[in-house]
């Protein structure tokens, strides 16, 4: 059975460009052998990711990804059985937040600031596939 999830987290260390790429390198190398797939979303010190699979392998990532050290305040925005994944081409892509667009960011929220915090996991998701369909992927592996 598949499912999705979506959570957010706070990074430890807010000039986090180690622990991104480190966060990255680690999912690409255990989500190809594990059936994961996902996207991975930074800015202001705040990761939003959707990760899709098997729902015990989601689950165990999931654990993994809670008590990991480079995360805290991390959130289950959102669980859910899915019939097919939205981002099945990845084994964790990442969107460029660089080239946020500040109108898709209030379309979803109350102020102009990427904050999944302060919004529904619904929202949150609806964001992110807006984010993934209008800002460059920087990595699709």
């Amino acid at each position: 059975m598949l499912v999705r999830l979506l959570y957010v987290s706070r990074a430890v260390n807010k000039d986090c460009s180690k622990a991104i790429e480190s966060i990255l390198e680690s999912s690409r190398a255990h989500n190809m052998g594990n059936g994961i797939t996902g996207v991975l979303c930074y800015g202001g010190g705040v990761f939003l990711q959707a990760i899709e699979g098997g729902r015990q392998a989601v689950n165990e990532l999931y654990n993994h990804i809670v008590v990991d050290e480079r995360h805290t305040d991390v959130v289950l925005l959102d669980y859910e059985e899915i019939t097919e994944r939205r981002f099945g081409g990845w084994t964790m892509g990442q969107v460029n937040l660089s080239k946020l667009n500040i109108s898709i960011v209030l379309k979803y929220s109350e102020k102009p600031e990427f904050d999944p915090y302060a919004v529904s996991g619904r929202v949150s998701l609806a964001l992110l596939e807006e984010l993934m369909a209008t800002a460059s992927i920087i990595g699709r592996a």
